[in-house]
């Protein structure tokens, strides 16, 4: 169907579209001519992506004379597929109407382990060492010897790539990682350069989060975007704790013994270097009086991980003279790595700013803040002047540079702590130092200041306000929007006791209380009963769960769960989850039924979809408050009060209330669908808890179920179920549409598209 909103003329794929969506781009679009930033919530299964990307793409193509490039993040590979498959669609119904006009390029990029076709990187087991694989092939200095020696291996595709010079481009289209693979294959190109070389061509790039925020991808992939550009994060809601991944390190024992062997094979290296070609050592010193900043001149393949936190003001400044001989450098990493070895020795937990830090390593080992602010950049122009393939073996010594350039340039905002065992595991000496930052707007500041809008988007963002100060950014818009529905498809219900009466809740004190777990058991063991196809439960942790299904294994209560319905568990191990997902979708195929128990935080938690009979219930046992007593988040904690006047009572509900939101928020992927969520716990029947959950859950979540008991629950869910085997109108009765033909939306003013919608 084809709209106008404003002076934009919107082309949207489907014949159809819910007033949620209307909404959604009338907010977006608002966004957009403000040339802001925007947070917007919208429930899961209202096709989010869609809206967004039709509403995007109509409105560069309603401004042909100022040309806006889409950026958009996605967590993972699946989803950035998924948001590809809708834009391909998306683009074939824009060409039908407007034929080569409408003509866009969109690309997907993710690392070399996705988009390699060289069966000889591809056979190493990890991204690492795909990545070292893939220099070995084509670092300058490899193809150099080849064209002497063409004995020497080379990569034929990246060969065939750069044989083709300007030439190498991708034609208009949508191109998905598969798509890419496959005209690599057929053009003979490396897709994975390809794809790199044309993104700052492409009209809409999709890739992942830490293509933006973490400094040391961004400083090679997105530095060439435009300001011009619409950055877009869906599925948002963790994005703080993306932002502060990746600008924390954490040092072991390991990590310490793994970067003397690299400091060992350096100075031998470096050694080798002084007797056959100690012009080029000279080269690089030179280079290094005059600054950092001759990255622009490397070769494609050269480019390593940008650094971690450096502004460019400082990559022109010189390097300081104590570490611009090669082997002045190796002996200062070398005080480093034992002042490290010194710290990690220690017996009680520590915890320091950045300033005592560096103060304390001055004194003991004599390395000023300067000098640790420029190890990164100085370590990677070593590795290309040694000519370091092997860049899988180094990233030790990689870690502690990284570890020293950002304690060395951020003052404020992180702590160092070390512990010396895990508190979980007291009598295993593990020690640990953890550069730990805290505040998550670090690292996304960056894309605020540079580009013109910024659309942070989830299912659960509430309560929304938080994120503004989280983030510390002004959105011109903030808006949460409810689901139209033409019947309750949804039914939260809060269930505060047992059949026993007994009350029911995860808190530390009453979580190994028997009663409590002989009730979440019997709780399960009823639902089952009487709930078709899958159920899943969430826990709080791995290790309560493995707690809990032992007790009811003892006590007789997962026998009679199995009587019911199959059981398949979450476990740490990615290939032993999809294993066991595999078999519960086949269970609820084959009309056997199957329960899913699984973790919040967890990898399901965050990205598998239960709609239709994957998902009819989802029973949260507990809250999933993180660990309290972790050192990191007290740290962080204390950060957020300080700095931002954030509560840590009001951090800990919001942050435990939309890991549960996101858990329950599985279950239902569309509108058709329809599912139970059952929150159980006591403490979620109080009012400061509940009110944090997303409120197109709490606008389903009636008075009289907000204190249930097993056997109230039950019968909710008889006559839910039942309620819902009825036949249905999808469009909805004449009071309240909730699927809008092009007719609707034409006739709709602003004033009556309010009235539609609520």
């Amino acid at each position: 169907m084809k709209f106008q909103i404003e002076d934009v003329t919107v082309y949207f794929p489907y014949d159809h579209i819910y007033p949620e969506q209307y909404a959604y781009m009338l907010e977006l679009k608002r966004a957009l001519d403000a040339k802001g930033h925007c947070l917007l919530e919208m429930p899961t299964g209202t096709g989010k992506t869609i809206a967004l990307l039709s509403l995007i793409t109509s409105y560069v193509l309603s401004k042909p004379h100022n040309p806006v490039k889409l950026i958009y993040c996605t967590r993972t590979v699946h989803e950035m597929e998924k948001t590809l498959a809708e834009l391909k669609l998306l683009h074939n119904y824009q060409t039908t109407h407007l034929g080569d006009r409408s003509k866009i390029l969109a690309v997907g990029l993710s690392s070399r382990k996705n988009l390699c076709v060289n069966p000889r990187v591809l056979a190493a087991e990890n991204r690492d060492s795909v990545d070292a694989g893939c220099r070995r092939l084509t670092a300058s200095w490899v193809r150099a010897a080849a064209a002497a020696n063409p004995n020497l291996p080379t990569c034929e595709f990246f060969e065939e790539y750069e044989r083709a010079g300007s030439s190498a481009v991708l034609p208009p289209g949508v191109y998905t990682l598969q798509d890419l693979r496959a005209y690599g294959k057929k053009k003979g190109w490396c897709p994975y350069f390809l794809a790199r070389h044309m993104v700052q061509f492409a009209n809409v790039v999709v890739y992942s989060y830490q293509y933006l925020l973490d400094p040391k991808v961004a400083g090679i992939i997105s530095k060439e975007m435009q300001r011009e550009s619409v950055v877009v994060f869906d599925e948002a809601h963790n994005i703080d704790n993306v932002c502060i991944e990746a600008l924390s390190v954490s040092v072991r024992r390991q990590t310490l013994e793994g970067a003397r062997r690299n400091l060992n094979k350096m100075r031998q290296e470096i050694e080798k270097f002084k007797a056959t070609d100690a012009g080029r050592l000279r080269a690089e010193y030179n280079r290094l009086v005059e600054g950092l900043a001759q990255r622009g001149n490397l070769a494609l393949t050269d480019t390593w991980l940008s650094n971690p936190a450096l502004p460019d003001d400082i990559l022109k400044e010189a390097v300081p003279g104590n570490i611009r001989r090669a082997e002045h450098f190796v002996h200062v990493l070398r005080r480093l790595v034992q002042y490290l070895e010194g710290r990690l020795e220690t017996e009680n937990v520590e915890k320091e700013g950045p300033v005592a830090f560096v103060s304390s390593l001055n004194t003991h080992a004599g390395i000023d803040q300067k000098t640790l602010k420029f190890c990164y950049d100085r370590l990677h122009s070593l590795m290309l002047t040694l000519e370091i393939t092997d860049t899988d073996e180094f990233l030790h010594i990689q870690t502690i540079c990284d570890f020293a350039t950002l304690v060395g340039t951020y003052t404020r905002g992180f702590s160092i702590i070390i512990e010396p065992f895990d508190e979980r595991m007291p009598h295993i000496p593990d020690p640990v130092l953890q550069l730990s930052c805290h505040d998550a707007s670090l690292a996304i500041k960056p894309v605020f200041d540079r580009f013109q809008s910024v659309v942070i988007t989830s299912g659960t963002l509430s309560p929304i306000d938080l994120y503004p100060r989280l983030l510390n950014f002004h959105p011109v818009v903030s808006r949460s929007f409810k689901m139209s529905l033409t019947r309750d498809c949804i039914c939260p219900m809060v269930l505060t006791r047992g059949s026993d009466q007994l009350p029911v809740s995860t808190k530390f004190d009453m979580r190994s209380d028997k009663g409590v777990v002989r009730n979440y058991g019997r709780l399960l063991v009823e639902m089952a009963s009487i709930v078709p196809d899958g159920i899943v439960c969430f826990f709080v942790s791995y290790s309560y769960m493995d707690g809990i299904v032992n007790s009811w294994n003892e006590n007789g209560l997962l026998k009679d769960i199995m009587q019911h319905k199959l059981v398949f568990i979450e476990t740490q191990d990615v290939v032993e989850t999809t294993l066991a997902l595999d078999n519960y979708r086949k269970a609820c195929d084959c009309g056997r039924g199957a329960i899913f128990f699984s973790v919040a935080r967890g990898k399901v938690a965050e990205g598998i979809d239960f709609d239709r009979h994957y998902g009819r219930l989802v029973i949260m046992f507990g809250v999933p408050f993180q660990y309290t007593l972790s050192k990191i988040l007290l740290a962080r904690l204390e950060y957020l009060r300080d700095t931002f006047q954030i509560k840590e009572g009001d951090f800990l509900t919001f942050d435990a209330l939309r890991q549960a939101a996101q858990c329950v928020g599985r279950v239902i992927r569309s509108k058709a669908d329809y599912g139970m969520m059952i929150f159980a716990d006591k403490r979620y029947s109080r009012h400061d808890k509940r009110s944090k959950l997303p409120g197109w859950i709490l606008s389903h979540l009636r008075d009289s179920h907000l204190n249930l008991s097993t056997d109230m629950a039950l019968h909710i869910a008889r006559e839910f179920l039942r309620k819902m085997a009825q036949p249905y109108d999808k469009a909805g009765g004449s009071s309240s549409k909730t699927l809008l033909s092009q007719e609707d939306v034409e006739k709709m003013s602003d004033g009556n598209f309010n009235e539609m919608l609520y």
